[in-house]
């Protein structure tokens, strides 16, 4: 059996696509499983031995060339099964035109009249993103929860080794939606509380090195790193497993760290739980706003700025308490 799994969004939905190839891998252990994401998030399966190949998608150059290569060499592997976790007219033409036995993804897809399977996707207060995608494996499977998981080697642990040397906490203070991004002076005013026995690391791509080293620069935290840009995702997420914590904002680094079931600590300030993206590690904590505000949340993915002005729904989070849950 031959199955093909399709997430072509950014780095946390791929993570949280990853219960899927878990369980599929579990009902069928001698299926060879492929997967299509985008172009830089294919490091994410890099060490998951239950992916014979990892497909990409170039989206930022000749989208739509790239795009009819993948049908052509998706075509040739006569799949068995195909399941899109997107909703996206593009995905949703790679899977109906397939050539697949039988196509699963959800109704809210354009080409959904195509699949052979079309599963109702239900956005609903409470219910999590792996929720709703393992929803496409129930006919084929089972309705039992299976949580993220990534594939760490021995090379990738070994990488971040020397790191761990003393206790340790991480912090991951970007995201790319900006009113999900808790401020740098309320960043500093969470070092204020944290004891200074532990090792502080600041992770993030190397878009962020330039806010991680302005937040290193301005603390007087004495013993604190810019790791940003110098890690790959899955080195990140191996010093994320071994820390005492690790504080983020509602972004991939959450979702990293589930991934892993590292001790996690997420910042809700324009989005909300609700919406389903929230941490799954054993220890979990999330942090929002105490006081309900009127105006959030402001999107799924929160707004470019905060649409009143005042962006209370980050800065009235107790960074005491975020500090009193080492």
């Amino acid at each position: 059996m031959q199955i093909l799994i399709i997430q072509t969004a950014f780095i946390g939905d791929v993570i949280l696509a990853t219960p899927v190839i878990e369980k599929l891998h579990a009902y069928f252990p001698d299926a060879q499983i492929d997967f299509l994401l985008r172009k830089g998030n294919e490091s994410l399966l890099s060490c998951n031995s239950n992916i014979r190949k990892v497909l990409i998608w170039d989206k930022k150059k000749d989208k739509l060339r790239n795009l009819w290569k993948l049908l052509q060499e998706i075509r040739l592997v006569k799949y068995d099964i195909v399941v899109n976790l997107q909703r996206f007219l593009a995905t949703g033409f790679l899977t109906a035109f397939s050539g697949a036995k039988k196509t699963i993804g959800f109704d809210k897809n354009p080409l959904s009249f195509l699949f052979t399977n079309k599963i109702k996707h239900k956005f609903e207060a409470g219910t999590h993103e792996i929720d709703r995608n393992l929803t496409l494996l129930n006919d084929i499977t089972d309705n039992t929860r299976t949580l993220p998981k990534l594939h760490l080697s021995a090379e990738i642990h070994a990488k971040t080794a020397h790191f761990k040397t003393s206790p340790y906490i991480c912090i991951a203070p970007t995201s790319v939606w900006h009113t999900k991004q808790f401020p740098t002076e309320k960043w500093l005013e969470l070092l204020t509380y944290l004891p200074q026995t532990y090792k502080i690391y600041l992770l993030g791509s190397p878009e962020d090195k330039d806010l991680c080293e302005d937040l290193r620069q301005k603390t007087k935290y004495p013993h604190i790193e810019n790791l940003s840009g110098k890690l790959s995702l899955l080195e990140s997420a191996s010093l994320m497993q071994d820390a005492k914590m690790n504080y983020m904002n509602d972004s991939a680094p959450m979702h990293l760290s589930s991934a892993v079931n590292a001790p996690t600590c997420a910042v809700f300030c324009a989005t909300i739980p609700a919406f389903g993206y929230t941490p799954l590690s054993e220890i979990s904590y999330i942090m929002e706003a105490e006081t309900p505000l009127d105006c959030r949340p402001c999107g799924l993915h929160g707004s470019k700025t905060c649409p009143k002005g005042h962006f209370k729904c980050a800065y009235d989070i107790n960074t005491k308490k975020m500090a009193e849950i080492l």
